[in-house]
């Protein structure tokens, strides 16, 4: 007698496969609330984050912060060598002692005391001449006195306008000498300023980009200083999507060293221009929620919320065939209107109400 039961059993493990193999996934229409949202990716920054530039170029004699360390604003934070700098702004604060007003007052006071002296001798003249003028006139002396004595009146009130005008021309010689060397001092000082940078703002030194005998110029940044402990999202967004983007939306964001945490955030500013290489627009957010240790630079995602609807009927995305039909129970396709979608739902408009079941197609 021959044995059918091994048979038999190949036969039912058959038929077990196929009917697994083609049992459909399914799943039940919805009623939830739904968001769409636009995705941009970009880094976290420092608030009024910036690179620190120098104005000149010269070597980097001084370090005087470290990363890590908090400044105030017009801290000295660095310094840079240039000998020529210095010198010229010696030489011009010994011009500026040399030509200041005060220190030339002996000049002038010699001047008051020739126009003094000229005064008193044309006084002198003008009385001897008034009273040869009145002895002519008596018809005594002699016209030869009379014209000596006018000579010597007309001398002395010449001399005494020259000293007068000696005095006013120093005077104003002195003044434009005094004022031109300060105005020199301050472009010296102004310059030798440039060899000094400070911070701009009360924050954080969040990294040094040089080090102590480098040569510094002004093309290259030298350190990176942004508020302490306020951070910022600066994000990139599509220009397809950008005109869907407004000031005040919420987003939500994640960032790699927070893995399975989502933290949230409020556009706060676009950027009116876009970037022609990469072909999307810089968008700035406010945390309104943040991990406990951030730091510039780390990579996020973002979904920027551009609508919420509650009481939404919602499907898998994943149940969809070409974006507008799904099979219901009984295996038909069926045409529906879609609405809002996330990565994972969409919302059913028409064609399925709330409890119908779907299956997901076989690919």
């Amino acid at each position: 007698m021959k044995n059918y039961l091994p048979a038999l059993f190949i036969c039912l493990n058959s038929f077990l496969i196929i009917s697994c193999a083609k049992k459909q996934e399914s799943t039940i229409v919805t009623e939830e609330s739904i968001s769409e949202s636009v995705y941009a990716s970009g880094n976290i920054k420092s608030d009024q984050q910036y690179q620190v530039f120098a104005k000149v170029t010269g070597t980097l004699a001084d370090i005087l912060i470290e990363a890590g360390q908090p400044v105030r604003k017009n801290q000295l934070i660095l310094k840079i060598k240039n000998e020529n700098a210095t010198l010229s702004t010696n030489n011009a604060k010994l011009l500026s002692d040399f030509n200041e007003l005060k220190s030339n007052q002996n000049k002038l006071k010699d001047l008051l005391a020739n126009i003094e002296n000229a005064k008193n001798k044309l006084h002198l003249d003008s009385i001897v001449y008034s009273r040869q003028q009145n002895l002519w006139a008596q018809q005594t002396g002699s016209r030869f006195d009379l014209e000596q004595k006018e000579l010597n009146y007309k001398n002395s009130k010449n001399n005494y306008e020259s000293a007068l005008y000696k005095y006013q021309d120093l005077k104003k010689q002195l003044k434009l000498a005094d004022q031109q060397s300060k105005n020199n001092l301050a472009i010296s000082e102004t310059i030798q300023n440039d060899f000094e940078i400070r911070s701009e703002i009360d924050g954080k030194v969040f990294n040094i980009l040089k080090e102590k005998g480098e040569l510094i110029s002004p093309q290259s940044p030298i350190a990176v200083i942004g508020a302490a402990n306020k951070f910022i999202l600066e994000l990139q967004v599509d220009e397809y999507d950008i005109a869907r983007i407004k000031i005040g939306q919420n987003l939500f964001y994640k960032l790699d060293s927070y893995k399975g945490k989502v933290f949230e955030a409020t556009i706060k500013k676009i950027n009116p221009i876009m970037n022609e290489r990469s072909k999307s627009f810089t968008v700035e957010a406010a945390l309104k929620t943040q991990p406990e240790n951030l730091y510039p630079n780390l990579t996020t995602e973002a979904n920027i919320v551009i609508q919420t609807k509650t009481n939404a009927l919602l499907i898998p995305r994943n149940y969809m065939l070409n974006d507008s039909q799904v099979v219901n129970q009984n295996k038909d396709v069926i045409t529906i209107q879609t609405g809002l979608k996330d990565y994972d739902k969409v919302e059913v408009l028409s064609g399925l109400k709330k409890g119908d079941i779907i299956l997901k197609p076989i690919k």
